[in-house]
């Protein structure tokens, strides 16, 4: 019987230090790794979103100096001026939620391709050099623009997966209202983006 006791007390020992000196430590630091994968990803998020953010306000002042050089020669889209100019506002201005702020943005990329269709019409605001070294430099924001999107949707669609799984689950709720944020899903139209440069001539050979 105190042979059964000594083995129990022993047994139970060196259970009490496999569980403070291995099982404990595992637990906490899966613990741990499941917050700061949360917050990391919630992070990502919040930092592709911003940079988005960044991309459009340089397409914003593009598209006024855009407007600006083709009121002179386009007299006849006064129209497609007030609506692209209203979009805008309401993209800079608006306080819309993350769908409704894409679904603008998708409204600003439709006119603004009109426009640049449009602008077939009018050779002499073609050949004009300020309109060419504008378009150009929006050329580049719109692959910019496209490219943070891609980083942003990537960032929401990790965040998503990580509180699915054990034990960044536990943690779910340090994602905040950033988990309910929306993808941004372009038509297939919005895809084909416009080459600036092309309608331009200014394509490089």
């Amino acid at each position: 019987m105190q042979l059964f006791i000594i083995l129990l007390i022993y047994f139970l020992l060196i259970l009490a230090f496999v569980f403070v000196f291995f099982i404990l430590p595992v637990f906490v630091l899966s613990l741990y790794l499941g917050y700061s994968c949360v917050i990391s990803n919630k992070n990502k998020v919040l930092e592709t979103l911003s940079g988005v953010d960044v991309q459009l306000r340089k397409r914003y002042d593009l598209i006024s100096n855009v407007l600006n050089i083709a009121k002179v020669f386009m007299e006849h889209e006064k129209e497609l001026f007030k609506k692209v100019t209203q979009l805008r506002d309401e993209a800079i201005n608006g306080k819309l939620g993350s769908k409704e702020k894409f679904e603008v943005e998708m409204q600003i990329d439709d006119e603004f391709k009109e426009l640049m269709v449009n602008l077939e019409n009018y050779p002499t605001l073609k050949s004009d050099e300020t309109m060419v070294k504008v378009m150009k430099t929006y050329a580049e924001v719109e692959e910019n623009i496209s490219a943070a999107r891609k980083f942003y949707n990537t960032a929401l669609k990790d965040l998503r997966n990580s509180i699915q799984i054990f034990p960044c689950v536990l943690f779910k709720k340090y994602a905040g209202d950033v988990v309910n944020l929306n993808f941004f899903e372009a038509d297939d139209d919005s895809q084909q983006q416009v080459n600036a440069s092309q309608i331009l001539g200014t394509e490089e050979k």
